[in-house]
């Protein structure tokens, strides 16, 4: 699968985001990473290696997006404020958390190749550490604000991580039974939840924190809830195709545990009732669906699963239309890349 849109490719999927990183965020990466190691310490008796791990992995596409959303409006001359580089590390600590939660609530033993927390800890556990990255994320961004404006910043924050959870609820609660029109609709609200509103965050916290209009702020978050909607999409595509891949999850997981998603969706609808992948997922047992591997790959020869695909190149090239109006600058062009990056990094 390849996106094209009638410009210059981005840089190779692996490598983007290093290099957006070496140069154009090199500072500020250097002291988001100092304040990271700041705001970890007060935690520092109750986290172990298994919870640094997952701070020290991962892409950091969310602060990274915070941080260029800032650069774009600031400048590259000036430091950026300071209250900036805190709310990147807040968002990162609210990322971490949605993780610890979701390995929890999937039963995942493994993540980012490594032994989950609850894996190693045990469940209660993993919860409470969950909750306190949750804490320690709210915290962050109440102790950055130093501007009257700024509260409107909390309340974002606060009513980011509500919806987030009602993500989680929408999807444990979704039926595989339901019409195929409403498991669509359901799906798009439930993505938009857990996923697109934390990316819509940290663009829209960017250039709010470098004091920018109220009205950039906000379309700089319609730019990144496209962006994460297209890059949860690309996940659950990506299950069907790799192993451990950057889902962070063994191939076939939603499909295993029944997990609607949108390739499934239109499989389903395109396969009939009677296969049993949608057996399956419509309670049969696992005898019905057979064999895991074969089941995946009934999924991804469908056209469905091309459709999946189209949906999510669509989110993001909606999310290059939000970026015209901002300076033409390398920090709008790293977030058109990104935008680009997040459909073609399973390619």
């Amino acid at each position: 699968m390849r996106l094209t849109s009638g410009r210059p490719a981005p840089v190779a999927a692996p490598d983007l985001l290093q290099q957006i990183g070496t140069d154009l965020l090199q500072e500020d990466l250097g002291r988001f990473t100092e304040t990271m190691e700041a705001a970890l310490s007060p935690q520092q008796p109750y986290l172990t290696e298994v919870e640094y791990q997952l701070y020290r992995l991962g892409k950091k596409i969310r602060p990274m997006l915070l941080l260029l959303s800032a650069r774009m409006m600031h400048g590259k001359d000036a430091p950026l404020p300071e209250k900036a580089i805190s709310g990147a590390v807040s968002l990162e600590m609210l990322h971490v958390a949605t993780l610890i939660h979701d390995d929890i609530v999937d039963d995942a033993m493994t993540r980012r190749g490594l032994r989950s927390v609850n894996a190693a800890r045990g469940v209660e556990a993993a919860i409470v550490v969950g909750d306190l990255q949750f804490v320690q994320a709210i915290r962050g961004f109440v102790d950055a604000i130093d501007t009257q404006r700024d509260m409107g910043l909390v309340k974002l924050v606060l009513d980011t991580a509500f919806r987030i959870c009602c993500g989680e609820l929408d999807e444990l609660q979704t039926d595989p039974n339901w019409d195929a029109s409403v498991l669509r609709a359901r799906y798009m609200e439930t993505i938009e939840r857990k996923t697109a509103v934390m990316f819509g965050l940290a663009c829209e916290a960017g250039i709010s924190l470098v004091e920018a209009h109220t009205g950039d702020a906000r379309r700089g978050g319609f730019y990144g809830r496209r962006v994460g909607r297209a890059f949860q999409i690309m996940d659950d595509l990506l299950d069907f195709l790799q192993d451990d891949g950057p889902a962070g999850k063994a191939r076939g997981m939603d499909l295993s545990r029944r997990r609607v998603s949108l390739p499934l969706i239109y499989a389903m609808e395109e396969l009939g009732s009677d296969h049993p992948v949608s057996r399956f997922m419509r309670g049969g047992g696992r005898q019905d669906l057979g064999d895991l591997e074969a089941a995946a790959a009934a999924v991804t020869a469908t056209a469905g699963f091309r459709r999946a695909y189209a949906e999510a190149r669509g989110q993001a090239l909606d999310a290059l239309e939000y970026l015209r109006p901002f300076p033409r600058n390398r920090y709008r062009r790293a977030l058109e890349d990104i935008a680009l990056y997040v459909v073609d990094r399973g390619a």
